[in-house]
Order: C-alpha cells, then structure tokens, then sequence
C-alpha cells in the first residue's frame, strides 16, 4: 500500500469513549504536551475527564467535542513525530471532525482551533437543552427517498435530513414530533431499519439556528489561511475554494446536512492511494466499507495500531 497520495479522515462526536488516546499520552511526550496545551488553553482539566471520566460528562456537547478534536490532533502529531509521514492530498471530517481536517491541513493552527470548537460545543450544548431534539438512523432507503420523504411530511420546523453517511444510512434531525414522524412514514416507505440515536439533541437541524449565529460571529475574527491540501465541506461534499467560503461553510454546517457519502468521493477523485482514519473510533473506516472505496482505508485509534503503519514504512 502507498501513502504517498493519501486522504486523513476524522471523526466526530459519538466516537469519545473515556480513556481514548490513553496509550498515546503515556508513551509519547509531543501528545502529553498537546493534552497540557488543551488544559492551558481552556483552563480547564479536559484531559482529566477524557482518561478518567465519568462518561456522562465525557458524552456532554459541550466536553465531547473538544475531546474528541484534541484527542485526534494528538494523534496526528505523533504520527508525524514517529514517522516520515507524507502531507496528506485532502482532508475531511466528520461533522466536528471537520476542525480537525482544518487543522490538519494548515487552515487554522491548534490554538485557534481549540477554542472555537469549544464554543461549538457550548453553543450547541445550549441549543440542545433549549430544543429537546433528538435524531434517527434510517437503513435501507435511498438518500432520495429520504429527501423526497421529509419534502412530504412537510414539517419544515420539526424534521430535517442531518447525515448522508452512506448508501442505506440517513440520518434525520428534528422535534420529537418531527422525528415520530418520520419513523411512520420510513417504514411505511420500506426501510429496513430505524434506529433512534442516544444524542442529547437535534444536530444538523433548524434547532441550532441560534448556535449556527453566534459560531458566524466568532469565525469572522479567526484568522484562516488557504493550504495547498485540499479540504472537502460537509456542507457541499466538494472541496473548499476560498477563506471566506470557508467561514460561511463552518457556520452553516451546524444545521445543515452532513453529505458524508460526497466527502468520501469527493476525497477518492483526488487520485488518493489510500484513507486514513486517524482519532477514537473506527466509525469512518466501516462507512468508507459501506460506500464502496475499493482501495485502502486505515484506522489508527490507538498504539496498537502502529504495527499497520510500521509495516508500510518499513
């Protein structure tokens, strides 16, 4: 397998677990300093509360998000401290793994970063608790019939389409009543499945306007600077052309659609070699599965993982 052309993925919130990045912190210096540098940085003990929990604030908006961003970009540092590791053709990220892919990519530096998906995290914590949203995994419906389903229960403040993962898995975003909804009509229409999601409210919906407005404000005081690797958006599934398109995108992104499924191959026409899922979790790597992407995919999670890697460099 070549890395030479290679696309870095992230993932985003629903990955955290506690103790992720553990082994990472204990072995290598440059990630313990990337830890102490969140804490400094927040002013808060978030790595405390990642190795040792307890999980239900670990799961919290507010503290997963920051966790899981720290914890990837940790990662990714000593993968390059490790290895002659080849700067990446693109990068893309899962919802909050998008500020990762950023960061990756040189767009903004980890000091900036952090604190601005800290207040992601806290605008749409707040959003959540004042919304009482929730979400619904549907399997085994085209994503237009999803669409074309949502368009016809005409509930345009209740339900929204949220993540195109892959082909069979939309998620929907909305009020109770909204997503109630649209588990009738899913299996009505001949879904294979719906799954309702233990999230703490309606992500990638109209109910997170407010967080989607404040984030605006903030991001158009952080400095971007455009990179020769080429980030993929959720927002539109292409790559991003311009800093302030980027701005715009980051924003909308909080209650718009995830098109997951498009980043993916969007990332696969840049004439990748391979996919490299680098932070907590393998979740990237099975949708990656799930699309169809024929050649190599790569999750690195934890210090077990090297092997895979040392055999590519060696």
């Amino acid at each position: 397998m070549s890395l030479k052309r290679c696309a870095f993925l992230f993932p985003g919130q629903g990955a955290q677990y506690v103790g992720m990045g553990r082994s990472w912190f204990d072995a290598y210096p440059c990630v313990r300093e990337i830890f102490e540098q969140a804490d400094d940085i927040l002013k808060s003990n978030l790595s405390k509360t990642i190795f040792d929990g307890p999980e239900s604030v670990l799961t919290e908006t507010k503290v997963a998000q920051p966790a899981i961003f720290v914890t990837s970009y940790a990662i990714l540092t000593a993968l390059q401290h490790l290895f002659d590791l080849p700067t990446p053709v693109c990068t893309a990220g899962l919802s909050l793994g998008e500020y990762t892919a950023l960061t990756a990519a040189g767009v903004m530096p980890f000091e900036i970063a952090l604190p601005l998906v800290s207040l992601r995290g806290s605008l749409m914590h707040t959003a959540c608790e004042e919304t009482q949203g929730t979400m619904l995994v549907i399997l085994g419906l085209l994503d237009d019939q999803v669409r074309e389903m949502v368009d016809d229960l005409q509930l345009p403040s209740d339900l929204w389409c949220a993540n195109f993962n892959c082909p069979g898995q939309v998620v929907v975003s909305g009020t109770r009543k909204g997503i109630a909804a649209a588990e009738e009509a899913a299996k009505a229409r001949g879904a294979r499945r719906t799954l309702p999601l233990q999230v703490h409210g309606a992500f990638h919906s109209g109910l997170m306007r407010q967080a989607e407005e404040a984030l605006a404000k903030a991001l158009a005081e952080v400095p971007l600077s455009m990179s020769d690797i080429r980030v993929v958006m959720n927002v539109t599934g292409q790559c991003a052309e311009s800093e302030s398109q980027i701005r715009s995108l980051m924003a909308r992104q909080v209650t718009s659609s995830v098109l997951w499924h498009q980043c993916v191959k969007t990332c696969e026409a840049q004439e990748v070699t391979c996919f490299l899922e680098i932070g907590c979790g393998k979740t990237l790597t099975g949708l990656n599965k799930r699309i169809g992407i024929q050649i190599p995919t790569m999750s690195i999670e934890s210090t077990d993982d090297l092997k895979s890697l040392e055999a590519v460099f060696t």
